[in-house]
């Protein structure tokens, strides 16, 4: 009689971890939410000094739009809704977008 030979195979399966993507936030301007709302929310929800944020302020006002920040995703979309619940409790209709960083 033979013998029976068990045969065990094993895979190593390898992972790839990759970093999570980038995400910009984006300030969108608009006829009403003013100048100074813009400044105040970049210095207290983004951490700007106040020059900076007037800066980034005018780029918005002028060009239509400015990325504010970019983050990985959780954190820019938190940060853009605490831009959003901030400006509709204070009146207003700034629209933020957070987007993928290379589209």
């Amino acid at each position: 009689m033979g013998t029976q030979v068990e045969v065990k195979e094993k895979v190593k399966t390898e992972i790839s971890l990759q970093e999570p993507g980038m995400f910009k936030v984006i300030y969108v301007n608009d006829e009403k939410t003013t100048l100074e709302f813009v400044v105040e929310s970049l210095v207290d929800i983004f951490d700007y000094d106040s020059k900076s944020a007037e800066h980034i302020t005018m780029d918005i006002h002028s060009n239509g739009s400015a990325t504010v920040a970019v983050l990985p995703y959780e954190i820019a979309e938190q940060k853009g809704i605490e831009v959003t619940v901030a400006a509709r409790t204070a009146g207003y209709p700034l629209m933020v977008r957070v987007e993928p960083e290379s589209v």
